[in-house]
């Protein structure tokens, strides 16, 4: 009786076999690799803001040091953001006419606050606190980057829960990991 399929039936019936194995393996792979690059992430893209704001320009040319102007990053929650009465604190005195600082003069006529946009976050469902982890000894560079280096702020890291217990597991024994000692810690 003759074969029903020919010899090179078998060398392409595995060729098939691995093709559909490869195929399903990259389908369920690569959505979760791309969701880690920056580019599905828009990290390392500048967030534009109301105002140009050159952080190299503020913090290198003019020694402002990042407190003045995130007052609350030691003690609170949040790290804060320079109200229009603190940039006018030097602009009502510098740059007077500067088409770049109009934005911030309109701002402080019409007694508006500026509305910078947030460059970092984390989910609504995690509770971080800058101050516990700048009293740790965190240094905002690990978090946030070079913002000193940066024309205009992007985000320099993907704040995941695996970017933030990278940095616990890193600091093991330190005070930074020894009050995260269960999940509702951070997760509320």
């Amino acid at each position: 009786m003759a074969a029903l399929f020919p010899p090179s039936a078998n060398a392409v019936f595995r060729a098939v076999v691995i093709a559909i194995v490869v195929a399903v393996t990259v389908v369920i792979c690569a959505p979760m690799i791309y969701i880690r690059t920056p580019y599905a992430s828009d990290a390392e893209d500048p967030v534009p803001q109301p105002i140009e704001f050159d952080h190299r320009h503020h913090f290198r040319d003019d020694g402002i040091d990042c407190v003045y102007c995130h007052e609350t990053v030691e003690t609170q929650a949040s790290a804060g953001l320079p109200s229009t009465a603190k940039c006018m604190g030097c602009h009502s005195q510098i740059w007077l006419t500067s088409p770049e600082v109009e934005p911030l003069r309109a701002s402080w006529t019409a007694q508006t606050p500026i509305a910078w946009r947030r460059v970092n976050a984390v989910p609504a469902f995690v509770y971080f606190h800058h101050g516990v982890h700048i009293q740790a000894g965190v240094q905002c560079v690990e978090c946030h980057g070079h913002v000193e280096n940066m024309p205009r702020v992007y985000r320099a890291n993907n704040l995941t829960m695996n970017f933030c217990m990278d940095c616990h597991r890193k600091r093991q024994g330190s005070r930074a990991i020894t009050r995260l000692t269960t999940c509702t810690t951070c997760h509320r």
